[in-house]
């Protein structure tokens, strides 16, 4: 059996109690133009941080924090309690995640995005910002999208910039989102349309 592989904490990075750190993790890492600890990274209890994953510095994460393994979490987001990012995940920086959010693997959550409380991502969602890659001005105008509490992003679906996913809603699997979702509605296709309210499905009542 080989010995555990050091992992690299920063300077100004504050651990909760009861904190299982994988291999190879690095936390509090310092963006661009930042110096090593001049943001404070903060990590409630009971965290997992499994192999691999790297946490930039600035972050505010609350109790109950767990990661698949590779997960990359930018600088200066905040995020709840009772939050799992997956395997190979990708959280951008400033970013709010409220609390008992899921992120399952190889989700993409770019800069400027809101995921409300109990809202659930399912391996594969894609979040968009830029409404015109590359364009003049494109980083003043990174528009995230806001996923309502309890909303519920179908493996593979894709968001485009500002949408607002709508309390409750469910986005089915690989569709493709190009303007508002209302609360409680079922979306399909691409471009994603209506078909039904979710009350209509029998699993949700």
């Amino acid at each position: 059996m080989r010995p555990p592989q050091a992992s690299t904490i920063y300077p100004n990075v504050q651990l909760g109690s009861d904190a299982i750190i994988g291999e190879y993790v690095v936390i509090g890492e310092p963006p661009r133009g930042k110096r090593a600890g001049e943001l404070e990274t903060r990590i409630g209890a009971r965290a997992v941080i499994r192999s691999h994953t790297v946490i930039y510095a600035g972050n505010v994460i609350g109790d109950d924090f767990q990661t698949g393994h590779g997960a990359l979490v930018r600088e200066e987001n905040q995020i709840g309690n009772n939050v799992s990012i997956g395997s190979h995940t990708i959280v951008e920086h400033h970013v709010t995640i409220g609390n008992n959010v899921r992120l399952h693997s190889n989700v993409f959550v770019p800069e400027f995005s809101v995921l409300e409380d109990d809202c659930w991502l399912g391996p594969n969602v894609v979040v968009t910002n830029a409404r015109y890659p590359r364009s003049k001005n494109v980083k003043e105008q990174l528009r995230g999208a806001t996923i309502r509490r309890g909303a519920k992003i179908g493996a593979n679906a894709t968001l485009l910039p500002g949408v607002v996913i709508g309390a409750n809603a469910l986005v089915g699997a690989g569709a493709v989102v190009t303007r508002d979702v209302p609360a409680g509605a079922v979306v399909a296709g691409n471009p994603a349309r209506v078909v039904k309210n979710i009350e209509e499905i029998e699993e949700y009542r």
